[in-house]
Parts: C-alpha cells; structure tokens; sequence
C-alpha cells in the first residue's frame, strides 16, 4: 500500500507490504509454510529495492516521462539528474521489516485506516484567518508531541495537493493468491488448505475443530467469551 505522506503534509512516500508466510503449492494440493526467517535480511531488501527504483527512474527519464518544474526544474538536465542519482545510490534507504508484535489482526488494522484517508483529516484543521491555515500535527521527532503548525494557504494547497494520485495510478495493488482476478477462489483453498494443519499444529481434536467454544479442559462444557477488560476475559461455561 503507498502511503506519501507525514504529518506535516510534506511528500514522503513509502509502502507498507504485507507478506504472507507461505504460500499454495503449484498444484494447489497443499500449503507451503515458510520458514520463520524465511524474509530477507533488512540491508538486502533495501538495497535492492534501491537499485531497482533508480533503474526504472532512470529508465522513465530517459524516455520523457518525468516532469520537473519549480524548484526541480533543473533536473531537467541530463547532469543534473544524473548527479542526483549517483547520490542517491550512495545513501542508506530506510527498510524497515519485522513480525507484527500483536499479530496479523493489528497490522490490519493499521494499514486500514490509510485506505481511504487523505492527507489530512478535518479533524486536524483548527483555523482560516489572514490567509493562513491552522492545523494540529504530531512532532515524531521529539515523541509524537502534538503542536501547531501555521502555513500560507497557498502553500497548505500544494501540499495538500501533492497526495492526489495521478489518473490509474492505485494506492492499494494485491499480488498473488491476493491478485484480483483469483482472490475468491485462491482465498477458498487457502482456507481448506489451512483449517487441518492450523487445527492439527495446535493439538486440536476433531470435536474441537467442529466446536470452537469447547472447553480445553473438560471437553463438554462450551467457553462463550463475553467481555475483555484490558489483557483479561470473562467467559461463561454453559454445560447444557
């Protein structure tokens, strides 16, 4: 998912992945689970995706496919553009890879509330007045303070206007048993496939996997969570 902007409206782009950890095998028979360091290594990743990214923005320069005006205007010269380039492949880029702490519901969750946002909410706006506009926003440099910040209406446009898409570019793409043309039935043999060995890999029982809510412990009584408080539940055990 791309996501191209902080909360000063500034454009930085960047994607967050999801990356499932396995996959159908090609005659679709079986789930191949991955290894759990199966991922690349973080400098891997990110120096590949480095010069990957400079080679296709090279390749779109060369072909006439970027437009440069205001303050980029002179990267319109070949030099130019070239320096800013081999500078850039001599930078670090920022990967960042790790397993979600509280599982695959909360990294969902996350990635959720930038499916649909813009680049400010209204929420965030506070005031108009004297050709500048007011708007709240989180300072992640010194702890996610919330302070103020006052920009010229003009300029709150152009950065506003930054995060709008160009026509057919997407902010969400899917690959794989994900991809939108095989994602309903990919998705229904990732769950057939799924439902034994997850059952199974937990020590399950057959009754268990027909009946959720069986108790653990006493194999008759059923457990029906009714409220979580904080990292507790309360549960009922109804053994009619």
């Amino acid at each position: 998912m791309l996501h191209t902007w902080g909360q000063n409206l500034h454009l930085h782009p960047h994607l967050h992945c999801v990356v499932p950890g396995g996959g159908i095998s090609p005659d679709g028979s079986r789930w191949i689970a991955c290894r759990k360091s199966f991922f690349l290594p973080v400098r891997v990743l990110s120096r590949l995706f480095r010069k990957k990214f400079l080679r296709s923005l090279g390749t779109a320069f060369r072909n006439s496919k970027l437009h440069f005006s205001g303050e980029l205007r002179n990267l319109a010269d070949p030099s130019a553009f070239r320096a800013l380039c081999q500078q850039a492949a001599r930078t670090e880029w920022v990967v960042y890879a790790k397993p979600p702490f509280g599982g695959p519901h909360r990294v969902l969750k996350y990635l959720a509330r930038y499916t649909h946002r813009v680049a400010i909410s209204n929420h965030r706006l506070r005031v108009l007045e004297n050709g500048r506009v007011t708007f709240d926003w989180k300072d992640y440099a010194h702890r996610g303070r919330t302070s103020t910040m006052s920009l010229d209406a003009v300029e709150f446009i152009r950065r506003f206007l930054l995060h709008v898409l160009p026509t057919g570019l997407v902010r969400i793409r899917q690959f794989g048993f994900l991809a939108n043309r095989v994602r309903k039935q990919k998705l229904e043999i990732c769950r057939d496939l799924l439902q034994p060995q997850s059952a199974s890999a937990a020590g399950h029982s057959p009754a268990e996997m027909k009946d959720p809510h069986l108790c653990p412990i006493c194999k008759l009584g059923r457990l029906l969570v009714i409220q979580f408080l904080g990292t507790r539940s309360i549960a009922i055990e109804d053994t009619s």
